[in-house]
């Protein structure tokens, strides 16, 4: 069921979502938490279809939250969905105009489900500091997508900076395959590990995550080098036996292979943007691994280890 409601207020939308539910026959609202994905108008629709399908898993009320142009009037146009593509949940989508874009918590705060986690997720342009957003003040998590700046890797870099418990990137969901694989080849024998070397496309904030971890965990040099993608495509740990080595070229499927071993095939897709979200929904405690992966990030930025650099480069000057 759809209502569309024009100059409208919060009391409103709330009245209507009561009625929605009833007419759909289903009084009783079984959500988790409230998602609120802050979009821009033409982003909002991709961004609002996969938060719907992560909320099969995770059933919410997600808020569409879509600031309008600062000047004239203040007003409110909503848009409310019970049942149907929404799945088991409820979404609303907002639209705030004139002075009331500048202020979106105002609007949000009595939409929220009560006694229940809020999670604010920034699928396009996220703010340097998301804590100190007013909508990221509403949440216990706070979501941003690094991916989809105009520099990748100078927003990543901004998000680490103004990092605050509960904040993660999905530059970093994106790395948890990786991540896995990685730590199982570590945990079978193996010679000592003098290096790691990750590639990965032109700009792609994940691959600076993986040797900012790599680095943090092993205390060794790493880098990041530019192959053709999609994404990352190799990541080697570099030990006195030879490379050990996850290689990844179409984006599906990756090579793994140990010195001394038959090589592997394992499957590692690029995740749909609505699974990495209902990766991230499944906790809503602060990642303590992504805060110190963050910290290393800073370090090694702050100590002009560039893990963009040459090996070679990284071991001279990052070697401790």
């Amino acid at each position: 069921m759809i209502i569309d409601l024009s100059d409208t207020s919060a009391s409103e939308i709330a009245s209507a979502l009561v009625k929605a539910r009833r007419n759909a026959g289903s009084p009783a609202m079984g959500m988790v938490l409230t998602l609120i994905v802050v979009a821009d108008e033409s982003g909002h629709y991709d961004a609002l279809k996969a938060a719907m399908l992560a909320a099969k898993e995770h059933p919410s009320r997600i808020i569409g939250v879509i600031p309008r142009n600062g000047e004239g009037p203040a007003r409110l146009d909503a848009e409310v969905r019970v049942g149907g593509e929404s799945g088991p949940g409820e979404s609303l989508l907002l639209r705030l105009y004139g002075e009331l874009s500048q202020h979106p918590d105002s609007v949000a705060m009595p939409l929220l489900l009560p006694e229940s986690p809020v999670v604010t997720w920034w699928p396009g342009r996220a703010p340097a500091i998301p804590s100190a957003d007013p909508l990221g003040q509403l949440a216990r998590r706070r979501v941003t997508d690094a991916a989809a700046a105009e520099r990748p890797i100078e927003a990543l870099h901004e998000h680490c900076r103004g990092y605050a418990p509960g904040d993660t990137d999905l530059a970093w969901t994106r790395t948890t395959p990786w991540r896995a694989l990685l730590a199982a080849a570590l945990d079978q024998k193996h010679a000592r590990v003098v290096g790691a070397t990750i590639e990965a496309e032109r700009s792609n904030a994940s691959a600076d995550l993986i040797a900012a971890w790599l680095a943090l965990r092993l205390r060794i040099p790493t880098s990041v080098t530019t192959s053709e993608g999609p994404g990352i495509t190799a990541a080697r740990l570099h030990t006195d036996d030879g490379d050990i080595a996850i290689t990844r070229g179409d984006g599906l499927l990756a090579r793994y292979s140990i010195p001394d071993q038959p090589e592997r095939h394992v499957a590692l897709k690029r995740r749909e943007t609505s699974e990495l979200l209902a990766e991230e929904l499944r906790r809503l405690d602060p990642d303590d691994v992504y805060a110190l992966t963050v910290e290393e990030l800073l370090h090694m930025r702050a100590t002009d280890i560039d893990p963009r650099k040459s090996t070679r480069e990284a071991e001279v000057q990052g070697s401790r």
